[in-house]
């Protein structure tokens, strides 16, 4: 990935954001904020969980009115009431979290709540036929969303904000779950589209990625704006410390504390759909005392069902589940969390937390039959706001208080919650789902150092993540999982980004690091 070359014209800025500031009961999110967004320039926008981004996105995206400021689209001053209006002024934004039915054609999702511009047949077709072959977004409109992968969702996603007209998009955290490849092939996407006109800003948690792609970065720290740098001349431990005060950490582990002990042990372990098509073929797996297992993959080749078929969310149609010589196939998810498995969900709002409920109460989840949160059959709300105090100040949890609902904090602080709770359950296995998905560099470190921490106390590890530094970094061994099966062998002391992401697209081993299943 290289530097971006953009389109700078002499016409007035894109967007000028002046004085923005945002309230809310007890917290200011937003402080005298001050944005200059060019015209045909992608521009980044950088910030620890909470600094006040999103805050700051919903505003230009007419999703929350500014208390004080004001916003200027193409040199005119705008006053957005709903997203409409900022539609309307040519702003589209493309949210980290897809939004779109499965169950809809290409040609549907994009047109869904915009029959009035060009209806729904040929017509609208022709439109989005027309915008694929401008942008180099090829889908087929007629496919069903179903079938495609994360990164044509995410060209689906830019087609939508495309045809109701946008020229400035705001890309909320894009490359998320996206591999290597795929990341190269955004870049050239959003270089191109740059060519002829259009604006980006750019929402990233990877410093890397934001310098090989921007042409501005602006940093955000504590709601106000912390100053804009140049990403030709300024470094990501630069833009780090900028962000939060300290240098960019780093998953490296350095020392083995592999046992010989095993842990997890998976055996023909298989999962299938009510009309027999195989969603997990034969998975055989030993995670040991002491190991971090990575499992690399593109989401949706099983990894999700893999970790709830070991959860017991899911009924295995074959095999077993042992955890420390104890058979837990037959057992129910909360039977398998006392017996000793933490576990860190991909989807911290689905299956991590209850948002409406105070933080105190959110300590209590999956630890409701066991100390310090119960006593003999009856919770103990004191045993839990005691420990939830201790994991506020151990895990760096930003909150006014425990008796907070868990919706009140950032992302990033959510996380940390629920990390601090898994690892305070004394566990002999943590399931970690992309713990550090969408958490700012701070919380990622802390995070980071919690794994490391319990790993090196004996802790077994299986670490599922779509950010393959993070996999590399932490994982003592890495297996590479496609269409239900692991078909490979990483070496993470040898491996990179680039040979991980051709075996988890089905381009086979590459390199000496990656070995196939069977080759070993």
């Amino acid at each position: 990935m290289s530097s971006s070359t953009s389109v700078l014209t002499d016409t007035p800025p894109a967007v000028v954001l002046t004085g923005i500031t945002k309230r809310f009961p007890g917290v200011v999110a937003n402080s005298d904020v001050h944005l200059t967004v060019r015209t045909g320039e992608v521009h980044a926008l950088c910030g620890e969980n909470g600094a006040g981004k999103s805050t700051l996105m919903k505003i230009l995206y007419g999703m929350q009115p500014p208390d004080e400021g004001t916003i200027e689209v193409n040199g005119e001053q705008v006053r957005f009431k709903t997203p409409a209006d900022a539609i309307r002024a040519g702003i589209g934004m493309v949210h980290q979290h897809f939004m779109l039915a499965d169950n809809l054609t290409v040609q549907e999702n994009v047109v869904l709540g915009a029959e009035a511009l060009y209806g729904i047949g040929s017509k609208a077709r022709k439109k989005i036929q027309e915008l694929a072959k401008q942008t180099g977004l090829n889908v087929d409109p007629g496919v069903l969303v179903e079938r495609l992968g994360v990164a044509d969702r995410q060209r689906v996603e830019i087609l939508k904000v495309l045809y109701r007209g946008a020229k400035v998009i705001i890309l909320d955290e894009p490359t998320a779950v996206l591999v290597p490849q795929e990341v190269d092939e955004l870049f050239a996407t959003v270089r191109d589209m740059q060519q002829q006109g259009f604006t980006f800003l750019f929402i990233s948690h990877k410093l890397d990625e934001v310098r090989a792609i921007a042409d501005s970065v602006t940093v955000i720290r504590r709601g106000t704006t912390v100053g804009t740098a140049d990403p030709k001349t300024v470094s990501s431990r630069q833009l780090a410390e900028m962000m939060v005060g300290s240098e960019l950490p780093s998953p490296e582990t350095r020392t083995s504390t592999v046992t010989e002990t095993p842990v997890l042990t998976l055996s023909g372990l298989s999962l299938s759909t009510p009309d027999g098509r195989a969603i997990l073929d034969d998975i055989n797996l030993v995670v040991r005392s002491g190991e971090v297992v990575g499992i690399a993959g593109v989401e949706g080749n099983g990894q999700t069902e893999l970790v709830e078929t070991i959860m017991g969310m899911r009924k295995a149609s074959g095999g077993t589940v042992t955890l420390s010589e104890k058979d837990l196939t037959k057992l129910g998810t909360l039977a398998r969390r006392e017996a000793g498995i933490g576990y860190i969900p991909e989807d911290r709002h689905r299956h991590g937390l209850l948002l409406t409920q105070p933080l105190w109460f959110n300590r209590i989840l999956g630890y409701q039959t066991r100390k310090p949160t119960a006593s003999g059959a009856w919770l103990d709300r004191d045993g839990a706001k005691q420990d939830t105090e201790r994991i506020v100040r151990e895990f760096d949890v930003r909150t006014p208080g425990i008796e907070v609902p868990a919706a009140a904090l950032s992302g990033g602080n959510q996380q940390k919650l629920v990390v601090g709770r898994e690892l305070s359950g004394d566990p002999v296995l943590l399931i970690a789902s992309h713990p550090t998905r969408g958490v700012d560099v701070g919380a990622q470190a802390l995070i980071w150092d919690e794994i490391k921490n319990a790993r090196a106390r004996g802790l077994a590890v299986l670490l599922i993540s779509a950010d393959l530094d993070e996999l590399i970094g932490l994982s003592d061994t890495i297996k590479v999982m496609l269409r239900g099966r692991l078909v490979a062998d990483a070496d993470p002391s040898s491996v990179t980004p680039e040979d991980l992401g051709s075996a988890m697209t089905g381009a086979g081993a590459t390199s000496p690091a990656v070995v196939e299943e069977g080759e070993n």
